[in-house]
């Protein structure tokens, strides 16, 4: 729906409203790439149920406050002011902007605290100034004086925080190691993933060109942004195929393609404004389908080759809690 400014100085937003302006739809990009990761891990019977539980908490707590930090700083920058979409608290005025700035900070808090337990428990503290870049990107994305979402770098961050990073941390932290697997699964979720935040922005071309936000929708155009759209949705079903190659049962996930055409279909169709919104959710249930079902099938083929007597040995621990 089109936003509107309400009457200054009123803050009325309701617990729907923060929760609408949390963005649920866009927490498939935290999920996922926890469950493809420990999917990876599975496939070497190195799942720790504990730990992949903790990784999905700092990374749901870093997209929550994410979209807080976004709805803040566009708000207080005036790009949010006529925009299609979800309800934006700071440029509808429903909330004061430092109720949503410390809203922000609360979210990314809590993933600070659960990423340094996790660190801790997979004995790699190391991590923690990974977890440290993790926030400053997210804050900086469109925080500062010098936001790099606006200057066409935020499909990047989203490629490297949602994919690299997330799917090869949530593997490291359960089995010590990042395998050939783990690295195109990452890939494969970074490049959906990235295709959420394309659609989003390509939703927002024209209201972003307004604003001088210069994202990379605006800097490519509407039809090669479409392109590209098209490009990093399917990527993950090419991933599949390439996986084959560790055990056929990963072909399974392209079950999840007819959601990926139907998302594109959309795109491709010339659709803007509103009717947009809808494909970012496709794209979501997409890419937690592609990882849902490949984290299975790895973990199945793991299980009767490791211990169903293929493989010559248990490589690793057995499942573990913690």
């Amino acid at each position: 729906m089109m936003e509107t400014m309400t009457e200054p100085g009123t803050h009325t937003a309701t617990i729907r409203d923060w929760w609408e302006a949390a963005r649920p739809h866009t927490w498939p990009n935290a999920i996922a790439p926890v469950i493809a990761g420990t999917g990876c891990a599975a496939l070497y019977l190195q799942a720790h149920p504990g730990r992949a539980v903790l990784a999905l908490l700092v990374a749901l707590a870093l997209i929550v406050g994410v979209n807080y930090a976004n709805d803040y700083s566009d708000g207080v920058r005036g790009t949010d002011a006529d925009r299609t979409g979800p309800t934006r608290l700071t440029g509808s005025g429903l909330a004061k902007p430092e109720h949503v700035k410390l809203a922000a900070f609360i979210a990314f808090g809590a993933a600070a605290v659960f990423g340094v337990i996790l660190s801790a428990v997979a004995g790699q503290m190391w991590l923690v100034l990974v977890g440290a870049l993790c926030i400053a990107a997210a804050w900086f994305y469109t925080g500062g004086d010098s936001p790099y979402g606006y200057s066409g770098f935020g499909e990047v961050s989203v490629f490297v925080f949602f994919g690299l990073v997330a799917v090869m941390g949530t593997e490291y932290t359960q089995s010590g190691m990042v395998s050939w697997e783990g690295f195109l699964c990452a890939l494969a979720i970074g490049a959906i993933s990235a295709s959420v935040n394309l659609a989003n922005n390509i939703r927002d071309i024209p209201t972003d060109a307004a604003a001088g936000k210069q994202t990379l929708a605006v800097r490519l155009g509407d039809e090669r942004s479409r392109t590209l759209f098209t490009v990093l949705t399917l990527f993950p079903f090419f991933i599949s195929v390439v996986l084959a190659m560790s055990t056929v049962s990963s072909l399974a996930a392209l079950v999840a393609l007819p959601l990926a055409v139907a998302s594109v279909m959309k795109v491709r169709s010339g659709a803007s404004g509103k009717d947009l919104i809808p494909v970012l959710g496709m794209n979501g249930k997409t890419m937690l389908a592609w990882a849902i079902v490949t984290a299975v099938a790895f973990a199945w083929f793991g299980w009767n080759f490791w211990v169903g007597g293929a493989g010559e040995a248990v490589p690793y621990a057995t499942l573990e809690s913690f």
